[in-house]
């Protein structure tokens, strides 16, 4: 990964991807600023201690304390499956289905913001490659950050430095790392485990499969990969 000037703040999910990102740009930046924005999905509360307990077992004295932000997104999205619990993508639906319009557009908006605030230049997100949808383009980055400048009166960029790769690839980038403690799930358990049964969970179980790396993920409901890996769309 190309040295990028810190600090940097790093949109992180809990999710594998961002996880993975937030270490290696701690370890290139010299500095990563974790954010953590809350709209009121249903998977936020146990994707918000996944991250802290990954970032505690990493004890990185590069990354900083994690941030939150609260961007409520109720009153936009409504009845949606992210936001009951309700008919949420199975483990055989379309890596389609999980589509959130707007999602990258929601969370830039505010983390831009106080990045301007606090002096970080740059916002990083680990989009993936294969991702189909339009708020996760090149181009949409540039875009958004060029508005963000401009209106904000700082220079900033967006950085999605995983856009040509693969969750496996991922994966194997942060083979070191205790990737059983993030969490990639639509509908995590009460106790804030995977439920197994969930398209995140199937892209997961495919993505350590076809990296060669043990999966140390608890799944409430173990599944072996059913077919090759689909990856669409970042934590």
């Amino acid at each position: 990964m190309a040295a990028t000037p810190g600090p940097v703040a790093v949109l992180c999910s809990g999710g594998l991807d961002s996880a993975v990102l937030l270490v290696e740009m701690a370890r290139s930046a010299g500095r990563a600023e974790p954010v953590f924005v809350r709209a009121g999905h249903v998977w936020e509360r146990a994707e918000r201690e996944a991250l802290a307990r990954f970032v505690a077992a990493v004890d990185d004295v590069r990354i900083g304390p994690i941030r939150d932000l609260a961007v409520p997104a109720a009153d936009v999205y409504g009845a949606h499956w992210s936001m009951t619990g309700r008919g949420s993508p199975a483990w055989d639906a379309p890596d389609e289905a999980v589509e959130l319009r707007g999602r990258n557009l929601i969370l830039l908006a505010k983390a831009l913001v106080l990045a301007a605030i606090e002096g970080w230049p740059t916002v990083a997100l680990g989009t993936l490659g294969g991702n189909p949808f339009p708020d996760a383009t090149p181009g949409f980055f540039a875009k958004v950050a060029a508005a963000a400048s401009e209106g904000l009166r700082a220079p900033l960029a967006v950085a999605a430095p995983y856009r040509t790769l693969t969750k496996a690839e991922v994966i194997r980038r942060g083979v070191d790392l205790p990737l059983e403690l993030t969490l990639s799930c639509l509908r995590p358990t009460a106790a804030g485990l995977h439920c197994g049964d969930c398209n995140k969970c199937r892209e997961r179980v495919e993505a350590f499969d076809a990296a060669a790396v043990t999966d140390r993920t608890v799944y409430a409901r173990p599944r072996a990969p059913s077919s090759p890996v689909r990856v669409r769309r970042t934590d």
